[in-house]
């Protein structure tokens, strides 16, 4: 079962990796996305479903799909290597996905740092490029040291309030660490520069659950927990105030100024060092081991049944999880009900009977998007009936597309 961040008391639907891979790929192929890409995309979102990371998880199909469909992304670009001198490798995404140019950014530093010791890659001309924590982790299985930072593209992505302010400025600009570790696996950090993932805002709105307490301002600067709040005006707070702030600034920095103009979503700077040509595997596995057993040894908080080593956490759950991810009921029937539509005529020209634990206007609003997403327009829909069904949460109403 999975471990979401929401506070969501509603139903949740149990699918099988392999089925939410499928439909995936339906909506995908769809959208003229070659098989290749599109089995990459759907088995890295729901491997995020299997290790608990609902914000990067199969929701987020719904997004992508509105970025096609309006243009921010194609769907049938594929990324290349477009430059390559030394250690210094370029992979240019060609206005396509990120999921698939961000594997290839990897593989290709990864087999560069193993012959001459050290790359340093540019990832450009991308759209989402999804949990970084998957690549981290395979490139730490193979001894090698991985850092990824990035971020730009700040006139769309305006998500998260600087230190002391309430305007929306920064994106959530994460960062990525890799390091080899022992027979528990490897330590990988990878966090946003915010309080929480934007991915976890619009999980929320489709679930129609709240955020964590904490981590969002309305519009005028008050604490809610309310998703509805971000998307009419407010911000993401910086993850530890100042210290936050000042790394989603220095990514940003990097992004824009270092790499150059930002198409698409954002830019990435990759550096990937292989350890044995510091310590032999053997040594390193060792002292690494000593150093994370130590962490695992401490004793528990209250409200903590263990102190985990992070990346650990989430191997242990996709372990627990037997190929089941654990999706909110609503937003599995609203994956389904788009899958269908685009399967059958585009999606664009019929009406659909939905139910929903969401309101008609939540879950148009998912469709429609908001805050940065709000320029989006497609797909055009408004309810053109709605039924609470009664001693329940439930609704069932008509969505009509044009």
């Amino acid at each position: 079962m999975s471990v979401s961040k929401l506070d969501y008391q509603g139903e949740r639907k149990s699918v099988k990796a392999d089925e939410a891979i499928s439909v995936l790929v339906d909506i995908l192929h769809s959208y003229g996305c070659a098989p290749e890409p599109s089995s990459v995309i759907a088995e890295h979102l729901a491997d995020s479903d299997l290790c608990g990371v609902e914000s990067h998880g199969v929701m987020r199909i719904l997004q992508y799909a509105r970025q096609f469909e309006d243009g921010y992304m194609t769907a049938k670009g594929a990324p290349y290597i477009s430059d390559e001198d030394g250690s210094f490798i370029t992979v240019d995404g060609r206005s396509s996905h990120g999921i698939p140019a961000m594997k290839l950014a990897y593989d290709a530093s990864c087999t560069l740092a193993a012959k001459i010791g050290i790359s340093a890659t540019s990832i450009v001309n991308v759209g989402h490029t999804g949990r970084h924590g998957a690549f981290a982790d395979n490139a730490a299985e193979k001894g090698l040291v991985s850092i990824l930072i990035g971020g730009g593209n700040r006139q769309i992505w305006r998500q998260v309030a600087p230190h002391g302010g309430i305007d929306a400025k920064l994106p959530t600009n994460p960062y990525c660490i890799g390091f080899p570790g022992d027979d528990n696996g490897p330590f990988v950090m990878d966090f946003a520069t915010s309080l929480i993932a934007g991915g976890w805002i619009y999980a929320a709105q489709a679930a129609g659950a709240n955020l964590p307490p904490g981590c969002i301002i309305d519009k005028h600067g008050n604490p809610s927990i309310r998703p509805e709040d971000y998307f009419e005006g407010g911000a993401i707070l910086p993850a530890a105030g100042q210290k936050g702030y000042a790394l989603a600034l220095t990514a940003e920095l990097i992004a824009k100024a270092l790499l150059g103009p930002v198409k698409t979503e954002g830019n990435w700077l990759l550096l990937v060092i292989d350890a044995k040509k510091m310590r032999t595997a053997t040594g390193l596995q060792a002292r690494a081991g000593e150093i994370m057993a130590d962490m695992r040894n401490c004793r528990p908080a209250p409200g903590f049944d263990r102190v985990d080593v992070p990346g650990q956490r989430e191997r242990r759950i996709r372990a627990e999880s037997n190929g089941i991810i654990a999706i909110p009921a609503a937003t599995w029937r609203a994956i389904l009900a788009f899958r269908d539509r685009c399967v059958t005529s585009n999606g664009l020209d019929e009406e659909t009977e939905v139910l929903s634990e969401s309101s008609p206007q939540n879950y148009l609003r998912f469709f429609r998007g908001g805050n940065a997403m709000d320029r989006l327009t497609w797909p055009k829909a408004k309810y053109v009936s709605n039924s609470p069904r009664q001693g329940t949460r439930v609704r069932l109403f008509r969505i009509k597309f044009s």
